[in-house]
């Protein structure tokens, strides 16, 4: 029995560790709006106990400073075994300084990362201190950049049918939407008729532009599109949700911050999405879930696998996750331990305590911002 796990046994959160790594990518990216060229992970690392928990989110450097100037005070010395108290507290503390932005996105890291923490002072995975639902959770690869050639995008989408056995990929569309049909096509072609086929806008289109083009995308055979406005026009989600041609499911919750976003997005979409590294950690995408229950609506985790597995196996309305390619190659960069996909699906391993997650530190190194 792990020493933390005897009744009685008290344990505080010692110190935070907090570290930048800006990691160059294969190739320049974009998608319907946005060009990038390298990603950030902000790592943080919470110890108590003899224990060491990790969490990270995806953003700026910046909020490694901002972890290290007001939440680390608000979490170092806090109890453990309560993750929830401490992410109230921080909460309350960064009242002044916007709990949306950079805000949600420090506060969702050091939230993981005391959760890890807790897991691997109780020796259990994190999924099993969570309570499963679900043994493994679907997920669909994720990529086609609207700056890829269609060569490098049926590279990438038949690695992922034909080698890891995913059953579903998504690509990016809108930058130039008189290119798309032929993408799609070059891509329906690559994966087979059998293997459902996603589209992210990222939202790239005005209302009755989105009509128009998810109305193209269905006849192209896709199943299932991403924020075709964007994200802040609720009406106009609402507006391709309901008069968008059937079969095709509109998503949208990857820029939730918090539960009211959320709760906002419930009314606007066939599948909600939201990320666990943005939307406030793990206790926030836990009543994500209830949402969904109370409307009956799918749950989609965007981004972030090897956290996304965890939380996921413990979410009812769990439909799949994001296998995004830059998170899945940076995690692979950055830490051991990350889960690798079979039959289409990410399944918690019960043999390693926590995410089951370590970090590379010499590896790592290198891309210290």
């Amino acid at each position: 029995m792990p020493v933390a796990a005897r009744p009685g046994v008290q344990v505080a959160v010692e110190r935070l560790e907090v570290t930048a790594y800006t990691i160059p990518l294969e190739e320049p990216e974009s998608d319907g709006t946005l060009e990038w060229d390298s990603l950030t992970c902000v790592v943080v690392r919470a110890h108590g106990g003899g224990e060491t928990g990790l969490g990270y989110t995806y953003g700026a450097d910046s909020i490694a400073h901002f972890v290290r100037s007001k939440l680390a005070e608000q979490v170092e010395g806090a109890d453990a075994f309560s993750p929830q108290s401490a992410w109230a507290s921080i909460l309350r503390a960064i009242r002044n300084f916007g709990q949306e932005g950079l805000g949600a996105m420090a506060v969702s890291a050091v939230e993981i990362a005391l959760w890890d923490l807790k897991a691997r002072l109780l020796g259990v995975a994190l999924a099993d201190l969570l309570g499963r639902f679900h043994r493994e959770v679907p997920v669909y690869g994720s990529g086609g950049f609207t700056s890829y050639s269609n060569a490098r995008m049926r590279e990438q989408l038949g690695t992922w049918v034909h080698e890891l056995g995913i059953p579903r990929v998504k690509i990016k569309v809108g930058r130039q939407p008189e290119q798309d049909p032929p993408r799609l096509r070059e891509a329906r072609q690559e994966i087979g008729d059998e293997v459902e086929l996603f589209v992210d806008a990222n939202g790239a289109f005005t209302r009755k532009q989105a009509l128009r083009w998810a109305e193209r995308y269905a006849e192209l055979g896709v199943s299932y599109l991403e924020e075709p406005v964007s994200s802040d026009d609720r009406e106009g989600l609402r507006l391709v949700r309901d008069h968008g041609p059937a079969g095709v499911d509109i998503a949208a919750g990857e820029y939730a911050w918090g539960l009211r976003d959320l709760s906002e997005l419930v009314d606007c979409v066939d599948v909600l999405q939201a990320d666990v590294t943005r939307c406030g950690g793990v206790t926030n995408m836990l009543r994500a879930d209830g949402i969904c229950r109370s409307r009956s609506l799918p749950f989609s985790a965007h981004c972030a696998p090897a956290v996304s597995a965890h939380v996921c196996a413990a979410m009812e309305c769990a439909r799949h996750i994001e296998y995004f390619h830059d998170h899945v190659r940076a995690e692979k960069l950055l830490f051991d331990g990350t889960l690798e996909p079979s039959g289409g699906a990410l399944r918690p391993d019960s043999s390693r305590p926590g995410l089951g997650l370590e970090l590379k530190e010499a590896d790592a190194r290198r891309y210290e911002a």
